[in-house]
């Protein structure tokens, strides 16, 4: 007598194929996984979907480097000129600047003006970081991002941002974050 073999569910074979090409954490309930593809996959994204080129690290920081220009590079204090571009607006009547590419910018940026004071032999990481949304900066608006260090010592870096309507001088979104530093480690 043979033996009976059953054919997969479709679903149950493409979610393998699709798990055994990502990376998922050891940590990560593999029942939270598998409601997270699910959820991807009922929105319609699929890892196929999804160029190589975004699931590589800092991928954001592809997006925001082209509209972002240094303006001034100074210890403890960077100025930049940014282009709003319909790629980081939201999609609301007022078209204006995305949050998520708000916070992008001003986490690239406020790291870059911590690193001026804070030598390269220590690693530091971002402990917090809060952002105000006070008004929003229109399609091609060119907005100042201003940002200065408050704070440096041993342990850690505080650092305000402004950004502000070039045309008009509006304040349209403040952030302040604390870098925590690591210390050397003596040998």
């Amino acid at each position: 007598m043979g033996k009976a073999t059953s054919n997969p569910r479709p679903e149950a074979e493409a979610e393998a194929k699709s798990k055994s090409s990502m990376t998922v954490v050891k940590d990560v309930c593999a029942k939270h996984v598998s409601m997270l593809i699910g959820f991807l996959q009922r929105m319609g994204i699929n890892s196929d979907s999804v160029p190589d080129i975004c699931k590589t690290k800092d991928f954001y920081s592809h997006l925001i480097h082209h509209i972002i220009k240094p303006d001034q590079v100074l210890r403890g204090r960077i100025t930049c000129l940014l282009t709003v571009n319909l790629a980081i607006s939201s999609n609301n009547r007022a078209i204006s600047k995305h949050q998520g590419a708000v916070a992008a910018i001003a986490e690239k940026v406020l790291y870059a003006c911590a690193r001026t004071m804070v030598a390269k032999d220590k690693d530091i990481f971002l402990g917090e970081l809060s952002i105000s949304y006070l008004s929003s900066a229109p399609v091609n608006t060119k907005v100042i991002v201003d940002c200065s260090v408050v704070r440096s010592g041993r342990n850690l870096t505080v650092v305000a941002m402004e950004f502000k309507v070039k045309k008009t001088g509006k304040l349209a979104y403040t952030a302040r974050s604390t870098f925590f530093n690591m210390p050397v480690a003596k040998l």
